[in-house]
């Protein structure tokens, strides 16, 4: 007997239909999969259904979901009625379509509503995506295929590599609220990047909303998906589970957190601290090369050229042959506790054999140590004219003005080490071909760990001209490291 999935309607009859034949998909997964190879089948849509506490209702009855933020009640038809009228048989193309408005200004206020936006990378060098549900447009300019291009748009030069959507759900007005239709439609838009690459969902404060998105589409969610949807309850959580120092978020997000996390922000704030204070009284032990600035590591370790050991010893065993090409290099995460526990060893001054490490540990390593210094290594200071990159219109200000920057203003450790963390990609550059790395994934990849704000998150404007920036280096390093600048005479580039 075929099992039809359920058809949810509204009691105002408004229908939402699912379509009735999913396709199925293999859960077995390469670790590693190939880059460049053609797939001929798209994963399912993965949500998680393992908070509702209602099982799926048979046709003819009715759910109910009772929660003090969404109460509403849903009827399921007939299987008769289901079979009459599916997605399928839907023009979606008309729906998403949208009809006298300017194409530009909705753009505009998109763009405006800043509802989607870079924040910064986890622990591992993920790009990290928000997305505010209390800055989404109304309904009428939501359900157009205008919303979807600007979603892609925004998220496309992050989904080639692995990534995270932190999605906030509080403060969504009711005239934004999706239909159920809607998602779906939108869904089967992305290409297979998007689906593939993300690697964790974290939902912060759900609500029934959520719960009721999800029971929708129970029928054809993969079983993947559970282990990348991760529930949060507040902004605190949130920002441990990925390593982030400071979150900027819309004011009624803030406020829901504050309102439903009062004690408990009160308590952690006491152990945060107490242990901060503890910890203030610790000696950072002099091998130390994580998490310390530039200058601490060539005070106390054997550094030839301002290179930190662990950068050059991952440098080299990432510069072998059978190495350099590994498909995917520095675009894959490696295993995050392996990192950490590598990470301890070198701190505490253990030796470490990098010879039996899987590839993307180590590359995840190199970009660890970048991310985790004290200051970026381009310095805070040369933040907001390196954002600046995409006013430079023509070749010439450009070649000047990077040079400038990297020759002159750079301090001597920092140039050093950049200068030759880029000849390093250069090398990865080389074989392209087989690793499928370019200058500009190696720029989206690099950017975010080389340079960041000292304060602020960095926006999806900025994020832009930095992997600009860092692509231009990479592109012309010939040129601007033809002359190995004398470290005395560190102002003469002409």
């Amino acid at each position: 007997m075929i099992n039809h999935h359920p058809f949810i309607r509204f009691k105002t009859y408004h229908s939402i239909r699912a379509p009735l034949n999913p396709p199925l998909i293999d859960s077995t997964e390469d670790p590693h999969p190939s880059l460049s190879d053609w797939h001929d089948y798209e994963p399912n849509l993965e949500f998680d259904d393992t908070e509702l506490t209602h099982p799926s209702p048979e046709p003819g009855t009715a759910a109910v979901f009772d929660d003090i933020s969404y109460s509403a009640e849903f009827e399921v038809p007939s299987d008769d009625e289901i079979i009459k009228t599916t997605l399928e048989a839907d023009n979606y193309e008309e729906q998403l379509t949208m009809v006298g408005h300017d194409e530009n200004a909705i753009r505009k206020d998109f763009k405006r509503r800043k509802f989607i936006e870079f924040i910064g990378t986890d622990k591992q060098g993920q790009p990290i995506i928000a997305i505010y549900a209390c800055r989404l447009p109304e309904r009428k300019d939501l359900n157009s295929n205008i919303f979807i291009d600007f979603i892609i748009k925004s998220m496309e030069e992050f989904v080639q590599n692995d990534y995270i959507i932190a999605y906030f759900h509080q403060g969504m007005k009711d005239n934004s609220k999706p239909a159920l239709q809607f998602l779906w439609n939108s869904y089967k838009e992305l290409d297979r990047s998007f689906k593939k690459n993300l690697k964790k969902l974290y939902v912060v404060h759900p609500t029934t909303f959520i719960r009721m998105v999800w029971f929708f589409f129970k029928p054809i969610i993969s079983e993947k998906f559970k282990s990348k949807l991760i529930y949060t309850s507040s902004l605190d959580e949130l920002k441990q589970s990925l390593g982030l120092n400071t979150l900027k978020v819309p004011d009624p997000v803030k406020e829901f957190d504050e309102k439903i996390n009062n004690a408990a922000r009160y308590t952690l704030r006491a152990s945060k601290s107490s242990l901060k204070s503890s910890r203030s009284l610790e000696t950072i032990p002099k091998s130390a090369q994580f998490g310390v600035s530039l200058r601490f590591i060539i005070e106390n370790s054997a550094c030839l050229n301002c290179i930190p050991p662990i950068v050059r010893k991952c440098v080299d065993h990432l510069s072998l042959p059978d190495v350099v090409e590994t498909e995917g290099i520095f675009r894959r995460s490696g295993n995050y506790a392996r990192i950490k526990e590598l990470r301890t060893k070198i701190n505490a001054g253990e030796e470490v054999q990098l010879s039996t490490e899987d590839t993307h540990v180590v590359a995840s390593l190199l970009k660890t140590f970048l991310r985790e210094l004290e200051e970026p290594l381009l310095t805070y200071e040369l933040y907001d004219d390196i954002t600046q990159f995409g006013e430079w219109k023509t070749e010439e200000q450009r070649s000047r003005n990077v040079k400038q920057l990297l020759r002159e203003r750079l301090p001597e450790e920092n140039y050093e080490l950049f200068k030759y963390v880029v000849e390093f990609l250069g090398k990865i550059m080389e074989r392209k071909d087989f690793n499928k790395m370019t200058s500009s994934n190696l720029a989206i990849v690099f950017g975010p760990n080389l340079i960041w704000p000292k304060q602020e998150q960095m926006s999806l404007d900025e994020i832009g001209p930095i992997n600009a920036f860092i692509d231009y280096v990479l592109q012309h390093q010939d040129d601007i490291y033809f002359v190995d600048i004398n470290k005395k005479d560190r102002g003469a580039y002409d």
